[in-house]
């Protein structure tokens, strides 16, 4: 299709308006490596929080979720909904002890928490593996659903969108680092918001549909409503439902969403003002992340049911479309054609800002890994504040070229990607958590368990078919995921038993300056204390905070979930569970800031 005079207007000025940004933000950037990836550690709750939630709102968001929606119904969205209490975890017990850590970036923490040789190669380590494969892999995927939708919607070819999607967010991710990108994100985020909302519109409006009670009782629908899966089949509810809620949210690591924080989650939190802002940015993210915006790509996945009801529907419709990028997940630019001008030119801006809010996120976030924990550390200990902010431009447009390159050459679809990160983690999840608060963790117990995730999930996805190991009960993805968490877990706890714990004087120095607290810390304390050392000094005469925390964590979880269904009920047209749902909700939310009031921050 194309594109009318109004809508490259629109277009237009939407990347003018975030060049803008870029260059503003430039003016400052420059000036040290902490403007550059951190801004100056003095951005608000409410700025870092929108930032945080236009960054997963990627342009291959909306296909992940239609394409789960196409394949297994509304309920499959549980393998992400799942990770709420990961999240919840990050906003009430680890948001302040980031804030507190001080750290430039989350793997210099390495070498803050453990000591020695080892802790160095991991930081180093992971400063490749995360920023430059791992990373590279993450914005592969948002460039491959740019490809799908520049394909389906404009009839682009792959290496035209990726040239054109790639030159504007190195530009102004470049010139005015993590500022530009975060303000940048606010812009966006409105963009993409409003896109989603008015493709939900118009695929309910279609001429097959006209309605939400029509689109719900359609027959291709109907069966594929329900928020939780059918309780009746086992091989349904335990990996759609049991299997994310009970194991995955504490033992994978997924950008985004790390147990215990991380990534350029915890590059937010350490960017704000202090620990105040860095709870209220997170907790901001996640009531925005689960509870607001999953319905418009929703009801735009059902609708592409009655539209498409299979990919052979959208072949016939969009035959150059490359059988390589034919999925499930096509269906939702596929249903963005049926837009009309003006509107399109809107639409169009809010998946470029979709896409742009992401990969910017993405490219700071590497390249802060790439020179500060590679470059600095291991290359040019003695770099300039000029010199790492030139290193980061340099890496910033590196990194877009290669994620480029998996783009065009290794991925297929979005669902294989989120497969790919989550086997790729499994296990390790809860490492990250019990660092904080149990002092017999240490660097080789990363180290083993970094290894032993990484080469099972080489042979699960390149050796190991799915049907070979599925069972009665479970699909062969959920059988590799399982079989890699309890391997991995046990080799690390063997591995943290049998191996050195850290050195005394390491663990005393992060307790200091943490002061995480806790039995798992105990014998830490009562050492120094026999030592003259009063590590805990700060801690006197005050009780420990977590299970105040926990509560929180659990009244969090109870009134984001409860919002998400409300909103669900609603648009579903019942009314009286929406009320119901949004009553429990606004009354944990009640309690929950009222705890929060008392809670110990700075």
């Amino acid at each position: 299709m194309q594109l009318a005079t109004i809508d490259w207007i629109i277009v237009g000025i939407f990347f003018l308006i975030v060049l803008s940004i870029g260059w503003v933000a430039s003016k400052t950037a420059g000036k040290s490596s902490s403007e550059f990836f951190l801004g100056g550690r003095g951005m608000p709750w409410w700025l870092l929080g929108i930032s945080m939630v236009a960054c997963t709102f990627s342009a291959d968001t909306p296909n992940l979720v239609t394409g789960m929606v196409r394949e297994d119904g509304v309920a499959k969205n549980w393998a992400w909904w799942a990770f709420l209490i990961t999240g919840m975890i990050t906003v009430f017990i680890f948001a302040r002890l980031w804030r507190r850590s001080n750290v430039m970036t989350d793997l210099e923490f390495y070498e803050v928490r453990y000591g020695g040789k080892l802790a160095g190669f991991l930081r180093g380590f992971r400063s490749v593996y995360l920023g430059l494969f791992f990373n590279c892999l993450i914005m592969g995927s948002v460039t491959l659903a740019a490809i799908k939708i520049g394909a389906v919607m404009l009839g682009l070819s792959p290496i035209t969108v990726v040239v054109g999607a790639s030159i504007v967010v190195v530009i102004y991710a470049a010139l005015g680092g993590i500022k530009g990108v975060i303000w940048a994100d606010f812009f966006q985020y409105s963009m993409a918001m409003f896109g989603a909302v008015l493709a939900a519109v118009v695929a309910v409006r279609q001429p097959e549909i006209g309605s939400l009670e029509v689109l719900f009782n359609h027959p291709s629908v109907a069966s594929r409503v329900d928020i939780f899966p059918d309780f009746s089949d086992a091989s349904v509810y335990i990996p759609l439902l049991i299997i994310p809620i009970a194991v995955q949210w504490w033992s994978v690591w997924y950008p985004g969403a790390e147990p215990g924080g991380g990534g350029y989650m915890a590059q937010r939190m350490l960017a704000a003002k202090d620990e105040k802002n860095a709870i209220g940015a997170t907790l901001l993210f996640n009531f925005a992340h689960y509870a607001l915006r999953p319905w418009p790509w929703i009801i735009v996945a059902l609708a592409s049911l009655v539209i498409y009801p299979d990919l052979a529907s959208i072949k016939a419709e969009f035959p150059n479309v490359a059988d390589q990028y034919l999925g499930d997940d096509v269906a939702y630019p596929a249903m963005l054609t049926r837009i009309g001008p003006g509107w399109l030119g809107l639409v169009v801006a809010s998946l470029i800002a979709a896409y742009m809010s992401t990969i910017g996120t993405h490219l700071n976030w590497g390249s802060s890994y790439l020179v500060n924990d590679f470059y600095k550390r291991f290359v040019k200990k003695d770099a300039t504040e000029k010199q790492m902010v030139a290193m980061g431009r340099l890496s910033t447009v590196a990194l877009m070229v290669l994620s480029a390159i998996f783009s065009l050459t290794f991925l297929e679809n979005a669902t294989q990607a989120f497969d790919i990160l989550l086997l790729s983690g499994a296990g390790t999840g809860l490492i990250y958590i019990l660092r904080w608060f149990w002092w017999r963790i240490n660097a080789l117990t990363e180290i083993v368990a970094m290894i032993v995730a990484t080469t099972m999930a080489v042979v699960l996805v390149l050796v190991v078919e799915d049907e070979s190991v599925k069972t009665a009960v479970l699909d062969g993805f959920t059988v590799k995921l399982l079989l890699t968490v309890g391997s991995v877990s046990l080799v690390w706890i063997l591995t943290t038993l049998l191996s050195k714990p850290e050195d005394k004087e390491v663990l005393r120095k992060f307790y200091r300056l943490t002061h995480p607290g806790g039995p798992g810390w105990k014998r830490v304390v009562a050492e120094a204390r026999a030592d003259g050392d009063m590590i805990d000094e700060k801690e006197e005469g005050m009780a420990w905070e977590m299970p105040k925390q926990l509560l929180l964590v659990f009244l969090g979880c109870v009134a984001i979930y409860c919002s998400l269904f409300a909103i669900g009920g609603f648009i579903y047209g019942d009314v009286l569970r929406g009320f119901i749902l949004a009553g429990i909700a606004a009354v944990c939310t009640f309690f929950l800031f009222r705890i929060l009031g008392n809670l110990r921050v700075s």
